[in-house]
């Protein structure tokens, strides 16, 4: 029976995939429709692809209206003479330049199929870390250099290495998937598109730290992918991968889905772990830190998305095959998302050390607008905006430190030619003073005189000397404040300033 793949993902469905699916079922009801994950080309969606003898072959984008005249065609057969023939989905370049490991199902299997999942080397991470002792594999992903997928880049394997060796007779492991960045989608992506790898990821962490409960903070503008996870959570309760005794070892471990009310700040970690526990999600000063007290006080884990769903494969291959890939330090793969202005939006994974250049032109294609390149903002609303003299800037976290920058999430949001850099400098503050929890005054009240300051800068009002207490408002935010969220809102605008100055002084 002929199989047909047309993707369940958020952004496919939002161009119509879904009624794609439904025209191909009803003009062939014989057919197997199987609503996989997304590929990561979305100016591609919605894709379809027919598993033929070649391989799949992909056809997009595909409208709804245009589904009767490819079946006519021979879409179901694989015809290559169609207008929206694309090749074999894996030769595609887009395709053929990446790594994927973290991504290696997501848009090849069914999410919510654990059949699926075990057939693509699913589980084999999970059970071999069971037959492990605790700290060994804890030390395994030590030695494959993993760092945090969130933004801040520290080792995860330390942080779990802490977990362990706190004592406590209860213990979380808590993920972050409350993905709030501009730009960024490579959580929500892999939600919905292979879930069961978080989960994986998520009870390898349990059982090397030697905690019993987990948490997804999952944040509300997802209904998709609350609603996947939920019933992947549900599918692996029943097939013994969760619960009172995981896989027959006699290690017990659940996890649970909270949704989040929209907060950006709920993204740092002290304040996802005060709404987990029904308060105003707002920042805790450090220390103690959560791996000693985190949720509930109990030692935590706390990792991103991509973090967790990254453990299974150091698991199943080793941590050497993992550290193999990247640069310095700056080990294993990255999952980069470009957005904005771009002509070929979509999810990138790779080897650190890749160039912004390449991200930029190679895989994006320039902008969308056929304008040119002027200012590409890498890491979220927080992070520096670089111009193009700086796309041969490896993307490592050291590389970007040294250059005033940093990799966060992976988001590469890029603007063209037309952009106003001071306005944009003017929403870093904006979007701070919008988002900040009020704890502490270098945030909260900073935020809102880095606009005013902005503003008398553009309108020529003692341009000089309103620079100056810009520079010393940064160095006050950047060392005052409690989190990320005031202490990096200097990056951008910096960065705008040192890059684009004549915007400010229009």
């Amino acid at each position: 029976m002929t199989k047909v793949f047309v993707s369940r993902d958020s952004a496919a469905r939002s161009v119509g995939a879904d009624e794609v699916a439904e025209r191909i079922t009803s003009l062939a009801p014989d057919v197997t429709v199987v609503r996989n994950g997304s590929r990561g080309m979305l100016w591609l969606e919605p894709l379809v692809e027919v598993e033929t003898a070649a391989g799949r072959v992909a056809y997009g984008p595909v409208a709804p209206e245009d589904v009767d005249g490819l079946v006519a065609g021979g879409l179901l057969a694989g015809s290559t003479d169609l207008g929206a023939y694309l090749g074999v989905t894996e030769e595609l370049p887009w395709m053929q330049r990446q790594q994927r490991l973290t991504f290696a199902r997501v848009g090849v299997t069914d999410p919510l199929s654990i059949e699926d999942y075990v057939a693509h080397g699913g589980l084999a991470g999970l059970r071999k870390a069971l037959a492990m002792t605790p700290g060994d594999v804890v030390e395994s992903v030590v030695g494959s250099g993993l760092r945090g997928r969130g933004g801040a880049g520290f080792p995860t394997g330390i942080k779990w290495r802490t977990v362990l060796g706190a004592e406590s007779e209860l213990k979380f492991v808590c993920c972050n998937a409350d993905e709030g960045d501009s730009g960024t989608f490579a959580d929500r992506m892999l939600i919905e598109g292979d879930p069961f790898t978080l989960i994986e990821g998520m009870t390898i962490a349990a059982y090397a730290v030697g905690a019993s409960e987990g948490y997804v903070y999952l944040r509300s503008e997802y209904p998709d992918a609350v609603a996947t996870l939920r019933a992947a959570i549900d599918l692996a309760r029943e097939a013994g991968w969760l619960g009172a005794d995981v896989l027959g070892s006699g290690f017990s471990f659940d996890l649970y889905v909270r949704v989040g009310a929209g907060a950006y700040i709920c993204g740092e970690e002290t304040s996802m772990l005060e709404s987990l526990e029904g308060k105003r999600g707002m920042v805790r000063a450090k220390p103690p830190i959560p791996a000693l007290q985190g949720l509930f006080g109990r030692p935590t884990v706390v990792n991103n998305v991509l973090s967790l769903a990254t453990v299974p494969i150091i698991l199943k291959d080793g941590p050497e095959a993992y550290a193999a890939y990247g640069t310095g330090r700056s080990l294993g793969t990255s999952v980069f998302q470009l957005g904005g202005n771009v002509a070929r939006g979509g999810i990138v994974e790779t080897a650190f050390g890749i160039t912004l250049g390449e991200l930029v032109n190679d895989f994006g294609g320039g902008t969308s607008s056929g304008r040119p390149v002027r200012a590409v903002q890498v890491g979220g609303p927080l992070g520096a905006y670089l111009p193009v003299d700086q796309f041969d800037l490896p993307m490592d976290y050291e590389a970007f430190a040294a250059a005033g920058a940093m990799v966060g999430h992976g988001g590469i949001v890029i603007f063209d030619d037309t952009v106003d850099m001071a306005s944009m400098a003017r929403f870093a503050f904006e979007f701070c003073a919008a988002e900040s929890c009020g704890k502490c005054t270098p945030c909260r009240v900073g935020a809102v005189r880095g606009v005013e300051t902005i503003d008398r800068i553009v309108a020529g009002d003692n341009r000089k000397q309103n620079l100056v207490v810009l520079d010393d408002l940064c160095d006050l935010m950047t060392d005052g404040s409690l989190c990320a969220m005031g202490g990096l809102t200097p990056l951008p605008v910096r960065s705008a300033v040192r890059h684009f100055g004549e915007d400010f002084a229009k």
